[in-house]
């Protein structure tokens, strides 16, 4: 028989060998945990520290109880399952028991419970977690997966992390909840039409947190309360951001500066990529390459643009600083085989940014050779961090295995840098990183979707992500524009891709050009990495450097608009783009549209996603009138159009009366 207590505003369930603690944890919202261990393990992983409780009510009667935050309860029947409803009593959430046990509703031979952690021989637990499907649901979140799809109702999800993938276990449900997995173990979700099924491989806890809502924003405010808020974005980094793999030297890349500034062109930041440092783990310039750092950086500061540098986390078996960090434990382990997770351009193992020292041992040697040279952004990649083999199984970290704990590593890179820089004085720091997870925008995280492929099928696929992305907590999103492997420059469908893409990249968070181009030329140094081609505006031919330019004063002439987007996301945790459903959620159609997006509270954006398209069907949501920002013509909403779209225009409406000027 369960044992139900109250201890202050945390309800306990205890039974056999399990014990389930369920708390108010921000507004309208719970904190569920359960453990077989002996006690409960405490970490808060994403979420921050305990927040204000909130007005709870707390019932038991007998073996059933309940407990009430605001427009949330949870009941908890006689054999210990849990059912989440909001204020008006409706439905959102209920664990899935299949089991012939007393006081389950659902009476089975099958002996499938809810909630199963499961021995592992020797270790801890294998954990399950069901819950019952609910039908007709839309699900919209969960980071950044390459599928392509929107709604995640109906997919199977990895939970880790590879490049280009990044596991964000937060959802926002059109049932009215938000629901955060709060657990970093590699593992994997279902979201079928017979259940919802969470799965770590191996774990101490189950732990998630659930709120409720009448909207989206609402469910994204309460989230960003207990997960931590974006800081306001810089005024530089709403701007455009020039960046190509690789400029080779500091003359090469300070001669593109140059040019941008000569010809009149807006610039906001360049960025020196990988292999500019001597090995990877030196954390430097090389000297041969890049002879004063500091001029450099004046220069450009002069000119109004910011320099951000690539960072990566490997440490090379050649670097000046392996063999320290090595002794002082500061590394990555493998628990068999070579002491290497990959092989590009050196054998390299990452540095192990879950140990508080080797954050401190890193940002020494950052802030000594790059910020202390006027660099203030960086570009912190291979942030999942990539393995050359994905065998989770085979990585440990300080705090603990690969398989336990290893999706939290990217949110840790992130706040390295992000505590160093707010220790040095400096104001709501930016990092771009290619990895997230929960709690990572916190750490002023920028996230961009990857290593690319250069198609139209790869920019559809983009669309969904930064969107995804965005419902799930991430508001600080961009991508490689073009795409990154490949691309003529010269190929008259490249340049078509390209100019359809800057459209896109234009009206995303941040604006921002890479790409690993043809026709480039060889590393100057043959143990360095090699040169992408020309990825400069005026390297597509003259009708594309004429339709790209004015992209980039349009992105201009939007910065007062981008800026209050960016201080609501700031304050209140909206995410800058997201699909029609978080601004219209009782518009069925609205709901259903996976093509079009809302750029902050004012603009819908179409983008053109196939080769020769010139004109497409969008839906205006009602409750508005919308002003075509290419003709000026104004549409009642809840209709469907046909958009002209010749190569020059991306679709862009405007809500009637809306303070935003914009002519595509």
């Amino acid at each position: 028989m369960a044992i139900l207590s109250r201890e202050g505003n945390r309800l306990l369930r205890r039974e056999a060998s399990e014990q389930l603690w369920i708390e108010p944890w921000g507004k309208n919202a719970l904190r569920v945990r359960a453990t077989r261990q002996a006690n409960m393990p405490q970490e808060d992983w994403a979420l921050t520290e305990h927040p204000q409780d909130g007005n709870v009510e707390i019932h038991i009667d007998g073996q059933n109880a309940s407990v009430r935050n605001g427009n949330i309860t949870v009941t908890i029947g006689k054999g210990g399952y849990l059912v989440f409803r909001n204020q008006k009593g409706d439905l959102l959430l209920e664990e899935q028991w299949r089991t012939r046990a007393e006081g389950f509703t659902a009476v089975s031979a099958l002996e499938v419970p809810g909630r199963e952690l499961r021995p592992i021989k020797g270790g801890d637990y294998e954990l399950f977690m069901r819950f019952e499907p609910n039908h007709g649901e839309k699900i919209f979140g969960m980071g950044q997966y390459q599928d392509g799809c929107l709604d995640k109702k109906g997919c199977v999800l990895e939970l880790a992390h590879r490049n280009s993938q990044a596991s964000v276990p937060f959802a926002i449900s059109t049932k009215g909840y938000g629901f955060l997995w709060n657990n970093p173990a590699i593992g994997r979700v279902t979201f079928g039409s017979n259940l919802t099924e969470w799965h770590a491989h191996s774990t101490k806890a189950l732990d998630y947190w659930i709120c409720a809502d009448d909207t989206p924003a609402g469910i994204a405010e309460s989230y960003a309360d207990v997960t931590g808020h974006s800081p306001m974005m810089p005024d530089y980094a709403m701007g455009f951001w020039q960046c190509k793999l690789r400029y080779r030297n500091q003359e090469e890349l300070l001669a593109v500066a140059r040019e941008h500034v000569g010809r009149g062109l807006p610039i906001s930041v360049i960025v020196v990529d990988f292999f500019h440092w001597p090995y990877q783990g030196d954390w430097r310039f090389d000297e041969r390459e890049f002879p004063d750092p500091e001029a450099m950086v004046r220069e450009l500061k002069e000119m109004g643009i910011e320099l951000m540098v690539s960072v990566w986390p490997f440490v090379d078996v050649k670097s000046e600083n392996y063999a320290e960090m090595k002794e002082k434990g500061f590394l990555i382990r493998t628990e068999r085989g070579v002491p290497y997770s990959m092989d590009f351009c050196g054998n390299t193992i990452a540095y192990d940014a879950t140990n508080p020292q080797a954050r401190d041992y890193v940002w020494s040697v950052i802030k000594k050779n790059y910020y202390n040279k006027g660099i203030r952004i960086f570009w912190l990649d291979e942030a999942e961090p990539e393995y050359h083999v994905y065998d989770f199984d085979n990585y440990r970290y300080h705090l603990g295995s690969d398989l336990q704990i290893g999706n939290v590593y990217p949110a840790m890179y992130a706040k390295n840098f992000y505590d160093g820089m707010v220790a040095e004085g400096q104001q709501n720091p930016l990092n771009l990183l290619r990895c997230a997870w929960a709690g990572s925008q916190r750490y002023g995280a920028l996230v961009w979707s990857g290593d690319i492929d250069t198609t139209f099928r790869t920019l559809r696929e983009q669309f969904a992500i930064g969107l995804s992305m965005s419902m799930a907590g991430i508001p600080w999103w961009t991508t490689d524009i073009g795409g990154f492997h490949g691309g003529d420059q010269n190929d008259p469908d490249y340049r078509e891709l390209l100019i359809r893409w800057f459209q896109f990249g234009a009206f995303c968070p941040v604006f921002r050009l890479h790409g690993y181009r043809l026709n480039g030329e060889p590393s100057l140094i043959e143990s360095k990495a090699d040169t992408g081609g020309p990825n400069e505006v005026w390297s597509y031919g003259e009708e594309a450097y004429g339709i790209l330019k004015h992209y980039l004063f349009l992105r201009e002439e939007m910065r007062p608009y981008l800026e209050r987007v960016m201080r609501q996301t700031h304050e209140h945790g909206a995410p800058v783009m997201r699909p029609l459903f978080y601004d219209f959620p009782q518009d069925a159609q609205a709901v259903a549209s996976e093509d079009s997006y809302m750029f902050g509270p004012d603009l819908l954006v179409a983008p053109i996603m196939a080769l020769g398209m010139r004109s497409r069907a969008v839906y205006l949501p009602n409750g508005s009138r919308w002003v075509d920002a290419h003709t000026g013509k104004v549409w009642d909403g809840g209709q469907t159009i046909e958009a002209d779209a010749p190569l020059t225009t991306i679709p862009v409406f405007i809500r009637e009366g809306a303070d935003v000027s914009v002519k595509v």
